[in-house]
């Protein structure tokens, strides 16, 4: 490895490489300690240029590389090994440019998702991407692998919030598409190529991100359900009722929210811990009390069908601060267990009430399995699961997959519907891609990376 990289350390400055013990700081995860960590040698380019020279090298010495952002990721898309060189985005972190009349900000991809947020709200705008990592997570490595979050049913995913990248690919040409049009079809779309790629196609340096004027109302209640057929009754309840301000629907299974509202969680809980499901309604309009007095409308009606046993409308910022709190903070399930799962599966709304009863109830028959939560954004059929275990190795890693992802070929389903594969799902890529599908994929990435250098074994295998 030494020799191989002796043209690109004599061409480079010192600057942009760090190695040794330097490098172990770079591994804290959001969660933990990620394993599968053990790279020599780490290179932080501060522009593109500088990208497109190493990759260069890399590709001409045959020498694979995984790409990292915030590390933010949960099914091992960066995790690397001692044959290869991570590249580091977190120097490349400028807002080049914020244009409030086009609603555009162009960054570079080492920008943290929050300093997005901050920076667009001092001219009245919103970015409306937001997840529970927005303060590590970078543009780049939420636009590879397409992220969600928790206003997709509103504002779409990350793809869609994106006009223009630039990208250097794996011989180190540089594409650059930043326009900030909203419509350009002249010819293919290749910007989409690259969007949920996770890294194996090109390396994103540079996004034009689309902007949204500021909501001047957010209004939120939380529910207290005990049929899932009600669930979807008040999901069209909403959506119909508020005037296309609907911006978040999020789901809590019963398990889910009594672990978020009891200790060690500091947050008590706005309602009783004895319904089956809590429903987390969000507005976002121009009318404050206009918009509260329609969504207290519509919960009255509710009430009165029968479809929710007890709810509580947000009343103050503080009130909104709480409620969502429950929603977003994810780690203190996560902490306490000794071993987790993670799984984020799409499942047809109308189907997700039996499925995961089915999948709760077995994974609560396995007998290595300690703890289970469920959550999720139920009006994109997006289902989150928390798998906490007594044990860890890979017989009970498979089993415990088995279950969750056993029906979803027949339910026409997904493995991912934000994570991504990494190396963590590889195995079921075929319960959501048809063989054909796959074949295509892999042209792409023989044809954009012959040499295979650019975040080998992520999603397939060549």
């Amino acid at each position: 490895m030494n020799k191989k990289l002796k043209t690109l350390l004599e061409v480079m400055p010192e600057a942009i490489f760090t190695s040794g013990s330097d490098l172990r700081d770079h591994y804290t995860h959001i969660w933990k300690m990620q394993e599968g960590l053990d790279a020599s040698l780490m290179i932080t380019p501060e522009n593109v240029d500088q990208l497109s020279v190493c990759l260069k090298i890399l590709n001409d010495q045959d020498i694979t590389t995984v790409v990292h952002g915030g590390r933010t990721n949960l099914v091992g898309g960066t995790e690397t090994n001692s044959d290869c060189v991570v590249i580091s985005l977190a120097k490349m972190n400028k807002i080049i440019e914020l244009d409030p009349n086009s609603r555009t900000i162009t960054v570079e991809a080492g920008t943290v998702l929050e300093h997005v947020h901050e920076a667009v709200a001092e001219e009245n705008l919103i970015f409306p991407l937001s997840f529970g990592a927005k303060g590590s997570a970078q543009i780049g490595g939420i636009l590879s692998t397409n992220a969600g979050g928790l206003r997709v049913l509103r504002y779409g995913m990350a793809k869609e919030q994106v006009l223009g990248l630039e990208v250097v690919l794996a011989d180190g040409t540089i594409l650059s598409n930043l326009r900030k049009i909203i419509k350009d079809n002249s010819g293919y779309d290749l910007k989409q190529l690259f969007m949920g790629s996770e890294g194996t196609l090109g390396i994103i340096t540079k996004a034009v991100l689309k902007l949204r004027e500021k909501p001047s109302s957010r209004v939120s209640a939380l529910l207290g359900v005990n049929h899932y057929k009600h669930v979807i009754k008040l999901l069209k309840h909403f959506d119909s009722g508020m005037s296309g301000t609907l911006s978040g629907f999020e789901l809590m299974w019963n398990n889910f929210y009594s672990t978020a509202t009891s200790a060690p969680s500091l947050v008590k809980p706005p309602l009783s811990q004895a319904y089956k499901y809590y429903v987390l309604v969000e507005g976002l309009g121009s009318d404050y009390q206009r918009d509260l007095e329609r969504l207290s409308g519509l919960l009255e009606q509710a009430m009165e069908n029968e479809w929710i046993e007890d709810a509580v409308l947000a009343q103050s910022d503080s009130d909104l601060e709480w409620f969502w709190k429950i929603r977003e903070d994810v780690h203190v399930a996560a902490s306490q267990c000794q071993h987790d799962q993670h799984f984020d599966i799409s499942i047809p709304i109308g189907k997700i009430g039996e499925e995961v009863d089915r999948i709760l109830r077995d994974l609560s028959n396995h007998p290595k399995v300690e703890k289970v939560v469920a959550f999720g954004h139920v009006a994109d059929g997006n289902i989150h699961f928390i798998v906490g275990k007594s044990e860890q190795n890979e017989t009970i890693i498979n089993e415990i997959n088995d279950i969750i992802y056993q029906n979803l070929r027949e339910l026409k389903g997904s493995v991912s519907a934000e994570h991504g594969i990494g190396v963590h799902k590889k195995a079921y890529l075929s319960i959501s891609k048809s063989e054909s599908e796959i074949a295509l994929m892999k042209t792409l990435k023989r044809t954009l990376d012959p040499n295979n250098i650019l975040n080998p074994g992520k999603i397939f295998d060549l």
